[in-house]
C-alpha cells in the first residue's frame, strides 16, 4: 500500500481585490488616459475552478474505514497481513529510486 500526500489544501484561484485595486489607483493617478485593457477567461479555466470547488468538497480519506480499522484494533480483530506490507514497501522503495535516476 502507498501512502500518497500529493492532496493538499486546493490553491486559490481568485486574485487579492485589495492589492488589485490599489495597482488600479496608482496606475490611474500616473496616466491620464483611461484604461482600455480586458482579460478574457478560456473555458477551460472555468472547468479548473469547477474542479476546484468539488474537490474541496470531498473528504481526503473515508471516515468509515478509519472507524472499522479502529474498532477493529481496540477489539483485538485486526490483523497485519505482513507479506502485504513488504510488497507495498518494496513496490514504494522501487518506485522511489525509478524517480531519482
Amino acid at each position: 500500500m502507498k501512502i500518497n500526500d500529493s492532496i493538499k489544501q486546493p490553491i486559490d484561484l481568485v486574485t487579492d481585490k485589495a492589492g488589485v485595486n490599489a495597482n488600479k489607483k496608482s496606475e490611474q493617478a500616473s496616466t491620464s488616459a483611461p484604461a482600455t485593457e480586458s482579460v478574457t477567461l478560456s473555458t477551460l479555466s472555468t472547468q479548473m475552478k469547477t474542479l476546484e470547488s468539488k474537490i474541496a468538497n470531498t473528504e481526503v480519506f473515508d471516515a468509515e474505514k478509519v472507524d472499522a480499522i479502529k474498532s477493529a484494533i481496540t477489539s483485538g480483530q485486526f490483523t497485519v497481513d505482513s507479506a502485504k506490507i513488504a510488497d507495498g514497501l518494496v513496490a514504494s522503495v522501487k518506485d522511489f529510486l525509478s524517480t531519482q535516476l
